[in-house]
């Protein structure tokens, strides 16, 4: 059975940092690219960024041994408030989710 279980959110100050962790099982996990979304009330889901990279004030990493992916959120806004998903795609096409997790951003 695929799951992957986010872990880290909640409420940050504005200015504060949070490291998000999903945990992948029933996969391959070395195979698929890791990343991470995430859709705010009333939005879209959108990309935040995909796997070892930096996207601005967030960092992307991983860990084979641990099959786990980390998002690094530094410097948080308000805006930065949404549920974030853990997304694994594999070559072929394959997308499982996680059920993802709230982050929210206020004083």
């Amino acid at each position: 059975q695929v799951q992957l279980v986010e872990s880290g959110g909640g409420l940050v100050q504005p200015g504060g940092s949070l490291r998000l962790s999903c945990v992948a099982s029933g996969f391959t996990f070395s195979f698929y690219t890791m990343g991470w979304y995430r859709q705010a009330p009333g939005e879209r889901r959108e990309l935040v960024a995909y796997e070892d990279s930096v996207k601005g004030r967030f960092t992307i990493s991983r860990d084979n041994a641990k099959n786990t992916v980390y998002l690094l959120m530094n410097n948080v806004k308000p805006e930065d408030t949404a549920i974030y998903y853990c997304n694994a795609k594999s070559p072929f096409g394959i997308n499982y989710w996680g059920q993802g997790i709230q982050v929210t951003v206020s004083s």
